[in-house]
């Protein structure tokens, strides 16, 4: 990792609300995933949050946004998500979204495949367009306006643009976790780094 986690007392009082906040959160709603440490501090994309409040907040929000709104199945969301950290090779956001994934009752091989970058045979058409729209973005493309149309057809115009918003706020968070080497709690380090 390439940024210290900040302990909480080293946290100014506006920053450890937000601390506090996430930490509430996070918990409730995602208990079996690490996101403290030894000393309290936030580990994963929330360390960096809080390096660079000026941009890391505001990107919380967006986060916070995409969940508290969230209107698409958690199934057809967390397919998106995973396909976002496949496409990315994001090892916090996968080991995150790999648990999460699970409790809301996506099948375990379909979970490895799109953690490893692939696409799942027996997603239903939902997830399935969910997974073909965060590849094509991911990879950079404009999305072809067949698969546009077909997640109109599929998730309506509201949650098509629900879905534009989770995978860009994924990709936001995948690239901040990579470009500050973040690893899984209690895996150390990325090996074979150059």
């Amino acid at each position: 990792m390439r940024i210290r986690p900040i302990p909480p007392d080293e946290l100014t009082p506006q920053l450890r609300e937000v601390h506090d906040g996430i930490a509430g959160l996070v918990t409730e709603e995602q208990g079996r995933v690490v996101i403290l440490d030894d000393d309290g501090a936030l580990v994963g994309p929330f360390a960096a949050m809080l390096h660079f409040p000026t941009f890391g907040v505001p990107a919380l929000f967006l986060q916070r946004a995409v969940a508290a709104e969230a209107r698409l199945d958690p199934v057809v969301r967390e397919v998106a998500i995973l396909t976002v950290g496949g496409a990315y090779g994001a090892r916090y956001l996968l080991y995150a979204h790999e648990q999460t994934a699970d409790e809301v009752g996506l099948p375990a091989a379909q979970i490895a495949t799109l953690a490893a970058g692939g696409r799942p045979s027996g997603l239903s058409d939902e997830q399935a367009v969910a997974h073909d729209v965060a590849m094509a973005l991911t990879s950079g493309r404009i999305l072809p306006d067949s698969t546009y149309d077909r997640a109109t057809q599929l998730l309506g115009d509201e949650g098509v643009g629900e879905l534009v918003f989770l995978i860009g706020s994924y990709c936001l968070i995948a690239m901040v976790l990579n470009c500050f080497d973040v690893p899984v709690p209690g895996q150390g380090p990325a090996t074979g780094r150059t």
